[in-house]
């Protein structure tokens, strides 16, 4: 955490010393190496939001942010796969206690928490198809 904090407050200090100058692409390219920083340490929702702030920021810095788009799918990927990864888990669980219930009450309230986490899990796996094919479409 300590290091995602230094590498943001880094990342800050080099869009405010780039501010001054006459050029929008540079300043850009400084937000992008911080998404990328942000990336290399598994910060991807700093990532994101970085590479979101790029895109308001310098809109016409066209070349960059279309150098950021793949990064934007590589987090956005990322990001996905920990939440697949818990919704998995998550989702085992609920299944073996909705197996061990004893009462068809028991059933039906687990069984809805059950439901629930199957539609996350497969709409998440279906997020990771649609970037897997944007990925393959470059």
């Amino acid at each position: 955490m300590k290091k995602c904090l230094t590498v943001g407050i880094a990342c800050m200090a080099a869009l405010l010393a780039t501010s001054c100058g006459d050029n929008g692409h540079r300043e850009a390219e400084e937000l992008l190496a911080c998404a990328e920083r942000l990336y290399a340490d598994g910060n991807y929702r700093a990532c994101l939001d970085s590479i979101t702030s790029l895109r308001t920021r310098y809109a016409e810095a066209v070349e960059v942010r279309h150098k950021a788009l793949k990064l934007w799918q590589d987090a956005s990927l990322k990001m996905t796969q920990e939440d697949i990864a818990r919704t998995d888990s998550a989702l085992q669980a609920v299944t073996a206690q909705y197996n061990a219930a004893q009462t068809i009450r028991e059933r039906n309230f687990i069984g809805i928490k059950k439901d629930s986490l199957q539609i996350r899990y497969d709409a998440l796996c279906g997020t990771v198809r649609v970037i897997h094919r944007r990925q393959q479409e470059e």
